[in-house]
């Protein structure tokens, strides 16, 4: 069975970081390319980052490019997304995915307030 379980989520004030991570099994982790995922109350899914199988290539939303780093340790079976000069507008509920399937977990919560 496919299990991906997000941790690390948090309050964090804003200007602050935080580092979310997502813990896979139940499939070959190193073959597929992942990807991270926000939903805000209200609002729609937020695609945000995604990394390659091998790690190798990156990309980003306009909305957290440069202050986002997504990455991955393929002998660990885990997905990381470090979060820098975090606003209220990145409050949401982050998701990890599996591309291939849009197979995801059950989200970590990330609340960005003084």
């Amino acid at each position: 069975e496919v299990q991906l379980v997000e941790s690390g989520g948090g309050l964090v004030q804003p200007g602050g970081s935080l580092r979310i991570s997502c813990s896979a099994s139940g499939f070959t982790f190193r073959l597929y390319d992942m990807s991270w995922v926000r939903q805000s109350p209200g609002k729609g899914p937020e695609w945000v980052s995604r990394i390659n199988s091998r790690g190798s290539r990156t990309t980003y939303a306009d909305s957290v490019s440069g202050r986002f780093t997504i990455s991955r340790d393929n002998a660990k079976n885990t997905l990381y997304l470090q979060l820098n000069s975090l606003t209220p507008e990145d409050t949401a509920v982050y998701y990890c995915v599996k591309d291939n399937d849009s197979t995801r977990g059950q989200g970590t919560q990330v609340t960005v307030s003084s």
